[in-house]
């Protein structure tokens, strides 16, 4: 069985809903995932749009440290740097720590690629990390990963 991850909102290359949005509520939507390999120490997620009209793209979200039982993320995941389940949220692009929906600019859809990472070790990183803190740490550390693609456009 391969890390596989999904969303009860919208499935793989549909439309993000856009309560999960800025132009929403702007909750993220439930997570859940499967095929964690047995080895796995933590999880990470990162949530990215490579069509952002700025160098290299726009991160929307930036969680480590997962516990490797965990299945999934609840709707609504509150903002701010630790989790109930000991998970560790990184900035998004805007300095936050959490989840900062979708928010492209008027014409083409964005693709906005939820990235989940099965890691042999948790990340020895602060909440303030990015996506390119965590990407650096855990090289050499996937057993696995799993990628969820949604849509979005004004």
């Amino acid at each position: 069985m391969s890390l596989g991850i999904s969303s009860l909102a919208f499935k793989e290359g549909e439309y993000i809903p856009a309560g999960y949005t800025a132009d929403g509520q702007n909750v993220s939507p439930a997570l859940s995932w499967s095929g964690v390999p047995t080895k796995t120490s933590s999880l990470a997620l990162v949530l990215h749009d490579p069509d952002a009209p700025r160098p290299g793209g726009f991160t929307h979200w930036v969680i480590f440290n997962l516990p490797a039982d965990s299945k999934g993320l609840p709707e609504g995941v509150p903002k701010g740097e630790r989790l109930e389940n000991g998970a560790t949220q990184g900035k998004n692009d805007a300095g936050a720590a959490g989840y900062m929906g979708p928010s492209p600019p008027p014409g083409k859809p964005h693709h906005y690629h939820f990235m989940l990472y099965a890691l042999d070790q948790p990340l020895a990183l602060s909440a303030g990390a990015g996506r390119q803190q965590v990407q650096a740490a855990i090289k050499g550390h996937i057993l696995a990963e799993a990628e969820l693609v949604g849509l979005y456009q004004r």
